[in-house]
């Protein structure tokens, strides 16, 4: 999850978004290759979504 120009509304979007598309759709074995920073497993990352939502980017 990237920072957004706007925290409000386009995170919103984009968390739930990736919540539903990706961690509600693929196992925590899932490897993704980002476009920036090291590569991860859905489960690596699954413990964060809760951080994310709080700090809101």
């Amino acid at each position: 999850m990237g920072n957004t120009k706007n925290p409000g509304q386009s995170f919103d979007s984009l968390y739930r978004d990736v919540v539903e598309r990706v961690f509600a759709t693929h196992d925590d074995d899932t490897w993704f290759y980002p476009g920036h920073g090291d590569d991860s497993t859905i489960g690596a990352e699954r413990p964060h979504l809760d951080e994310w939502r709080r700090r809101g980017w």
